[in-house]
């Protein structure tokens, strides 16, 4: 695929801890546009291509492309030449990426309104009428426009997971990553954040990374699946033909498992 239909690309990736290996030289390419859901054991290796790509975490060896150009790396003095990216290189390009984390982390003295706000007037630098306006209209599209004056500890889990959707949207993300997003929630809320996201899904092009073990939701969102054991993609497949006939016997245990 050319360089520039990537939103994503893995060029042998590994991540070690210590002597554990949890990305073993991983080659991965995300098209602009795609969505891709990453599923596989606890200890797989899959949330750490979030942790990466959120610059949590530095990758041990290979490069990560974002948008066609070095994410993890930059140029070096000698032409041709990569070297480990700065701090300051890599504040310029993430934000490219959002990020929707397990915990809600909303400012509890802050309204609904003013959550989704702070991070594109201070980080993007957009006037306040600017960023309140397009905070209405996320809020609106995850569902809560009545909120907009609510507290977060006066919402539901669900709702406030919600909330963090559109804070995520409002830095206008190429890239949106889903880490377990619902796995924090009481199972009577999951149906409503995974109901946004499908929503989401299906009315934006933005370019979507998900780690997930609802498969349902992955099944309706997704253009492809992959399966991950031992820092590997072990299969790879459209959702509906990985998720119905896996070829792998390790995915099928798999699939058994979260079904």
């Amino acid at each position: 695929m050319p360089t520039e239909d990537l939103a994503v690309r893995f060029d042998r990736v590994t991540k070690r801890y210590g002597d554990h290996t949890v990305l073993d030289g991983l080659d991965l390419e995300v098209a602009r546009g795609e969505r891709v859901t990453l599923i596989g054991p606890s200890g797989s290796g899959k949330t750490t291509i979030l942790r990466l790509l959120m610059t949590l975490e530095r990758v041990t060896d290979g490069v990560i492309h974002v948008a066609g150009q070095p994410f993890s790396h930059m140029p070096g003095r000698t032409p041709g030449k990569l070297v480990p990216a700065s701090e300051r290189h890599l504040a310029g390009r993430r934000r490219r990426i959002g990020m929707v984390f397990q915990q809600f982390n909303l400012f509890p003295h802050m309204s609904v309104l003013d959550n989704v706000v702070e991070a594109p007037v201070h980080v993007l630098g957009e006037s306040r009428d600017e960023a309140a306006r397009r905070a209405r209209d996320l809020l609106e599209l995850v569902g809560l426009a009545d909120k907009v004056d609510a507290r977060p500890t006066r919402l539901s889990g669900g709702q406030q997971q919600r909330v963090a959707i559109a804070r995520a949207l409002a830095m206008r993300p190429e890239i949106l990553l889903l880490d377990e997003v619902t796995s924090a929630l009481d199972p009577e809320l999951v149906a409503e954040v995974l109901d946004v996201l499908r929503d989401v899904a299906h009315r934006t092009d933005i370019t979507l990374l998900c780690v997930t073990h609802e498969m349902g939701f992955a099944r309706d969102v997704s253009d492809r699946i992959l399966m991950f054991d031992g820092g590997r993609i072990i299969e790879s497949g459209p959702a509906d033909e990985l998720l119905e006939a896996p070829t792998e016997e390790r995915t099928r245990a798999f699939l058994g498992s979260v079904r």
